[in-house]
């Protein structure tokens, strides 16, 4: 079976392609769930010409003797060292022989999957390095993937698949990253897996922006969620949140404005006097939902408002997560897969109004109900920052906030448990300040730079961004 491009989709017809090219030659050091991806290379026949070597050092003692120590053995410091001291071994080994017309490669992973004692966290960090041609320097396509088949053996399978695809998608569609992102489900669909991270680096992917390569997996389905730190570089959400207190901020942030900064600011205050943690131990962050960056009459993702929310958020020290979650619910689900600590939701009182709307869980059996507490399972707290009407100019707080007649029990018990609070101390003088009359002012080039942090409209002015008149940097 092949795609219409001419390239197979099969996994098996994959790896015979790759076995039969004669540039392509390398090792498989696999640890934690069999070695079935380079099984596959074996099992389609001509491997010789492919594979130089198959390993896998599942004791521990024999992969630090092998690899050097580590803190976590699935983990992407662990993968990296495999990489890089397989792709190194082979070079050293074979250059002299064959390296004029052989491209050396490398393909690694490490696997935590189901177990007989039970695994809640079934994951694999999976890598190939690879020279685009013989004796040029190497690339590598590195990726996190969660494993959500039920049984060992159906994620064994997984892993085998997932790594052919990466592997043949890595020499075959370097230049293609969009078919790449696609081809990595070929055989598989997103309920057996889920791939929340990938990273392209070396002298084959020099232009590509990581940024866009992650938001692509969120637009395809692969993930649910994307996460880069303050300085852009794409994160994997188990790694970063890993034991740490984290307090989430919603919003389109388009463009970041002073009353942004208020409300997180006066929440991280409030959130670590509330949970006693130093406030600079909370890992603060801003979260984007994918409906934000969707255009209206195409329903496609508009890649450069996405680049220039996160350019932005970044000059004012904010971490940001683009996720496909329209409910908090489905949000606090996915930091509490990845912490333990204390989370903390803020939001502007016309958004707490909505997450009492009944229609938003309406695909739950326990409707309301079961929303709440999927909410507020694991010690979470909204902060809400006060809310003035556009048109009537009334403020609302948490005190006077209109919730559905069959919320509002429960909308008392959570303020009496202080899993729902207030924003204390506001900047009442930015309480008019709004991203979409920001956005507007920008374009017609009306006075709006004072609305802003300073370094924000330096880099919108020079950058273009947001429909400032002038040119768009690269």
């Amino acid at each position: 079976m092949t795609d219409s491009g001419k390239h197979p989709t099969d996994t098996g017809l994959k790896a015979l392609a790759i076995n039969l090219d004669p540039l392509r030659y390398g090792s498989f050091a696999e640890i934690g769930a069999g070695q079935e991806v380079v099984r596959w290379f074996f099992r389609v026949g001509a491997a010789a010409g492919t594979v130089a070597k198959s390993m896998s050092a599942y004791d521990m003692a024999v992969s630090d003797a092998i690899y050097g120590k580590a803190k976590r053995y699935v983990s992407r410091s662990r993968l990296e060292d495999m990489l890089e001291y397989e792709l190194g071994l082979n070079q050293e080994r074979l250059s002299a022989s064959r390296g004029d017309e052989t491209a050396f490669f490398s393909f690694a992973d490490t696997v935590s999957a189901q177990s007989f004692k039970g695994n809640p966290d079934c994951h694999a960090w999976m890598g190939v390095r690879f020279q685009k041609e013989p004796g040029t320097a190497p690339s590598q396509v590195t990726l996190h993937v969660r494993l959500l088949d039920a049984e060992n053996v159906q994620q064994q399978e997984a892993i085998g698949i997932v790594g052919v695809n990466l592997i043949y998608g890595a020499f075959m569609l370097s230049h293609d990253r969009d078919r790449f992102l696609r081809s990595m489900l070929d055989g598989l669909t997103t309920r057996r897996i889920e791939i929340d991270m990938i990273e392209f680096s070396g002298a084959a992917f020099t232009e590509v922006d990581n940024r866009i390569m992650s938001l692509k997996l969120v637009e395809l389905g692969l993930t649910k969620a994307a996460m880069f730190s303050s300085g852009g570089k794409v994160l994997q959400a188990s790694d970063a949140l890993y034991k740490k207190p984290v307090l989430v901020q919603r919003g389109s942030f388009s463009p970041p404005t002073l009353v942004h900064g208020d409300m997180h600011s006066r929440a991280l205050d409030q959130f670590s006097e509330r949970t006693g943690i130093p406030r600079g131990d909370i890992l603060s962050m801003a979260e984007i939902t994918m409906s934000n960056l969707m255009t209206e009459d195409e329903g496609s993702t508009v890649l450069r408002d996405f680049l220039e929310q996160v350019d932005t958020l970044a000059l004012v020290g904010l971490p940001c997560v683009i996720t496909r979650y329209p409910e908090f619910y489905r949000v606090a689900d996915y930091l509490a897969r990845h912490t333990r600590e204390p989370i903390g939701l803020v939001m502007g009182a016309n958004i707490l109004r909505e997450v009492f709307n009944a229609s938003y869980y309406e695909d739950l059996p326990g409707g309301l109900l079961e929303g709440m507490g999927r909410l507020f399972k694991r010690q979470v707290r909204i902060f809400v920052h006060p809310w003035l009407e556009p048109d009537t100019k009334r403020l609302t707080t948490t005190s006077n906030l209109d919730v559905p007649d069959e919320a509002s029990m429960l909308y008392q018990h959570l303020l009496q448990q202080h899993q729902i609070e207030g924003i204390e101390d506001f900047d009442p003088d930015l309480l008019t300040i709004r991203s979409e009359d920001v956005r507007s002012a920008i374009r017609c080039g009306s006075d709006w730079e004072h609305l802003v942090a300073s370094e924000v409209s330096e880099l919108i002015r020079n950058r273009g961004f947001f429909g400032c008149p002038g040119t768009r940097g690269e």
